[in-house]
């Protein structure tokens, strides 16, 4: 990111708690602005306070499609640009793909995706016109590789990564930067507080995605992440010359990110010979139907 003469200004989403709070922190902390965003803004009251003259709180439901633009263009109002837009607010979606009900899946998909999706596009004409700013999508381990029972909350996040690639290469020709945040566990309320549970129950499913449900709720409390030390990894990232597309926090996804590319690269090379052969053979006749 080109750092502003002022103090940059940070619109990150969903700061009532986990890493959002987290992160909201530290950019006070650093000296940032911010602008931090909740569907309860008075969750933010502590926030405020610390320092009334460098962060504002706005209410915003990401899933509320008339919301969104209007706050995006408060948020640049307030210290007259932005400069890091942080699409955090989401929750988790827990069961088996038979077991959700369908408005289950689209309000899952209507929070993380299509919401962080609503930010990004009426961010990009205040980011494009001041030729500079940064995007960060938080994205999850799920995408990494998938368990049972996060099916839907997978496929949100891998449209949003999808869509974050391509933004990117978009982007890049007119200064402006984008990073996809993987987490691993990080010690948050995500389990207590932001993951659903599917409304179905199927015995069949108890070995599966009931058993990654039951792990889950073992894990509330214990999650080996440290989201003060996410926080800080994400400001060092944006903050750097040349940030990485992809930001992987946390030894748990790290270690699955290596074990994912080595079991691609194997299936990749198992496979290859038979892919190769589907080219047009050259110099052949083309076939005539």
């Amino acid at each position: 990111m080109n750092t502003p003469i002022d103090p940059p200004v940070w619109l990150i989403t969903g700061c009532s708690t986990g890493l959002g709070r987290a992160l909201a922190t530290r950019v006070l902390a650093r000296g940032h602005r911010l602008i931090a965003t909740a569907r309860q803004p008075d969750t933010l009251a502590e926030l405020v306070a610390a320092d009334p003259s460098r962060c504002r709180a706005l209410a915003l439901d990401v899933a509320d499609a008339t919301q969104v633009a209007p706050l995006v263009a408060q948020a640049a109002a307030v210290f007259g640009r932005l400069d890091v837009v942080v699409n955090n607010a989401g929750y988790g979606l827990v069961g088996a793909v038979e077991e959700y009900e369908e408005a289950q899946i689209a309000r899952n998909f209507e929070t993380n995706f299509f919401g962080a999706l609503r930010v990004i596009r009426a961010a990009l004409p205040i980011l494009r016109a001041q030729r500079s700013g940064h995007f960060v999508n938080i994205s999850a381990a799920a995408v990494i590789a998938n368990y049972a029972g996060f099916s839907i909350y997978g496929a949100t996040k891998w449209a949003l990564e999808g869509v974050s690639e391509s933004l990117a290469a978009e982007v890049r020709p007119l200064g402006l930067k984008v990073t996809i945040v993987q987490p691993g566990p990080f010690r948050t309320d995500f389990i207590a507080r932001s993951l659903e549970r599917a409304n179905g129950s199927i015995h069949d499913y108890d070995l599966s995605s009931g058993k990654f449900r039951r792990f889950l709720e073992t894990m509330n409390g214990r999650q080996p992440g440290d989201p003060a030390k996410a926080a800080d990894a994400i400001m060092d990232a944006v903050a750097a010359e040349n940030p990485p597309l992809r930001l992987v926090l946390g030894k748990y996804a790290i270690d699955k990110t290596r074990r994912k590319l080595a079991s691609a690269a194997r299936e990749l090379e198992a496979s290859s010979a038979a892919g190769l052969a589907t080219d047009f053979t050259p110099n052949a006749p083309t076939p005539v139907s």
